[in-house]
């Protein structure tokens, strides 16, 4: 459960024991929802900041300060839309879709170690959780490539099954290398471990490695260009979710970029000490790891949207020769080389 023990303790004197246990998971699951959407807004407008930078123009100005209030009327408009689809669609399955993409981010950023005391669910097995949560993304882009009975969304969903299974092999084999080198898959055991050395750095060649493969397989898992074969607007119109407005269009957009902020905190947390502050100095004040965490993490977002303003887009032949060919021979070199140093006591 989550380490805010002043929420449990402040309703235990309001409520009886028994009632406030469930008042609080309420409490947590909106707190994190509206984390979650406050997030995907925030990306949005960062994403387009970030395009306009690399593109030499301004990006957002006009709605609010810098434009911040620019997603927020976008979304305004997406919740006023009426929700459309085609009219041989599997009506249940089209419905059903978004939301297998849009739960399974939320229960993979439940167990994200925000710092020592931010955490919904510290499970044993927290790598391991978030792997296999992420998978079940699948399902829903499949889906709905497949219920709309639109034949470019069905050839979007058809690529999503090979890129990103494809590529979770790769995200696999990161994992392996580096519990491999901590010897735990509980995250905050793995943050805990790096308070001497960031395991960037005391992980040696192998971990570094590790990083380069986890961020391509990263941002080819989260659909995004140069590996967004998925959508390719200039192919399919927008693939997948050709058929889908509204706020079940939302749903999917608003997905990629949390899978995006996901990704990237999974990074912090396994390579760059998690919550901890390169200097030491502040990791003992309660609450300072937060925004050690989110900076670091948005390190990494940067890192992933200048890929997307600067690679052009693989073709489908290109996407699987660097995964089969390249990527996961490296990852198991990488994995035996991590281990032989790991046995030899090699490491930092």
């Amino acid at each position: 459960m989550m380490n805010l023990t002043i929420i449990s303790e402040w309703l235990s004197h309001y409520i009886a024991a028994e009632v406030a246990f469930y008042a609080e998971l309420i409490v947590i699951a909106v707190i994190y929802l509206s984390v979650f959407a406050l997030l995907g807004l925030f990306l949005v407008w960062l994403e387009r900041r970030v395009a306009g930078f690399f593109q030499l123009r301004l990006g957002p100005n006009r709605v609010g300060p810098m434009g911040l209030f620019q997603t927020l009327a976008d979304a305004l408009k997406l919740v006023s839309k009426e929700l459309t689809g085609t009219s041989k669609a599997d009506k249940f399955l089209y419905k059903l879709a978004p939301y297998f993409v849009i739960i399974t981010a939320l229960m993979a950023i439940a167990v994200l170690p925000f710092s020592g005391e931010l955490q919904a669910f510290d499970v044993n097995i927290g790598l391991f959780f978030i792997s296999s949560v992420s998978s079940i993304s699948v399902i829903g882009i499949f889906l709905a490539g497949w219920a709309s009975n639109n034949k470019y969304s069905l050839i979007g969903g058809m690529r999503t099954g090979i890129q990103m299974i494809s590529y979770e092999l790769s995200v696999g084999m990161v994992v392996v290398t580096m519990a491999t080198l901590a010897g735990t898959l509980q995250l905050s055991e793995l943050v805990a471990l790096q308070k001497d050395g960031w395991f960037i750095f005391t992980g040696h060649v192998p971990a570094f490695i590790a990083f380069a493969i986890f961020i391509i397989a990263g941002t080819a898992e989260s659909n995004r260009t140069p590996f967004d074969l998925v959508e390719a607007e200039s192919e399919l119109g927008a693939g997948y979710h050709t058929e889908y407005s509204g706020m079940n269009f939302a749903y999917y957009f608003l997905a990629e970029f949390v899978n995006m902020f996901i990704i990237s905190a999974v990074a912090v947390v396994i390579f760059f000490g998690g919550w901890l502050s390169p200097f030491g100095i502040t990791d003992n004040i309660p609450y300072v790891g937060v925004f050690w965490f989110l900076f670091k993490t948005m390190a990494v977002v940067f890192l992933m949207m200048w890929f997307r303003w600067t690679f052009p887009r693989l073709r489908i032949d290109q996407l699987l020769t660097l995964e089969w060919k390249y990527l996961i021979p490296i990852n198991m070199v990488n994995i035996v080389l991590m281990a032989l140093l790991v046995w030899l006591g090699l490491t930092f």
